[in-house]
């Protein structure tokens, strides 16, 4: 069995509370939401096959003991629990970023879980919250703000179901629609408990950069 990847590549982490860190990358190819703000769209198509024992050959090639699998959408891939056994076992601690509307129940436990809650301005938004109560304190929640509505209501989401302190929150500015001073000052005067998130690896190498 194989999973389809886009890219895979060694660099430093742009966002979650490990901005900064190296990181190598695994980039799936497919989606199943087509998200306005979407910066990966070329993962929606083509890639190549690969097995789970060369993708972790390539990844135990770079120093770096971090991998997040990233897409496109990674839980479209039917052999991703597998493929992140095999690399808990070779001593990677292993992050995955999702959407939130596919189950991530047969993900081994030790993974971290970075769940994109899609907001209202992303054209998708979130019906399906039930991730949710499957999260804990190593995972983390992301929501891609495109305006102050989107802002107040990933704010009435996280109150309602009290997720401050239960879960580390991200909060990041939709990149080139919202000022991250805006959000910051947003964030500030509700006193929510989370992260301002920046994209930094689109501020390092430019936002149409690829393979970084």
């Amino acid at each position: 069995m194989s999973l389809r990847v886009t890219e895979i590549f060694h660099s430093i982490q742009g966002e979650t509370s490990r901005t900064g860190l190296p990181c190598a990358f695994v980039r799936f190819t497919g989606c199943d939401l087509r998200c306005g703000y979407c910066d990966t769209a070329y993962a929606f198509q083509g890639g190549e096959d690969m097995t789970c024992a060369a993708i972790v050959e390539r990844l135990l090639a770079w120093p770096t003991r971090f991998v997040t699998l990233t897409g496109g959408e990674p839980l479209l891939q039917k052999e991703l629990p597998e493929l992140a056994r095999q690399l808990l076992e070779q001593g990677f601690t292993v992050a995955v970023e999702t959407h939130g509307q596919l189950p991530v129940s047969k993900l081994p436990r030790e993974v971290i879980k970075i769940v994109d809650v899609k907001t209202p301005g992303s054209g998708e938004e979130a019906k399906d919250l039930s991730i949710l109560d499957e999260l804990d304190g190593k995972d983390e929640l992301k929501f891609v703000v495109c305006s102050r509505g989107d802002f107040d209501w990933s704010l009435d989401l996280v109150r309602r179901r009290r997720l401050e302190g239960r879960v580390p929150l991200l909060f990041s500015p939709s990149f080139e629609q919202v000022e991250a001073r805006a959000l910051a000052a947003w964030m500030l005067e509700a006193g929510v408990q989370a992260r301002l998130n920046l994209q930094a690896h689109k501020y390092i190498w430019g936002k149409d950069a690829r393979g970084v």
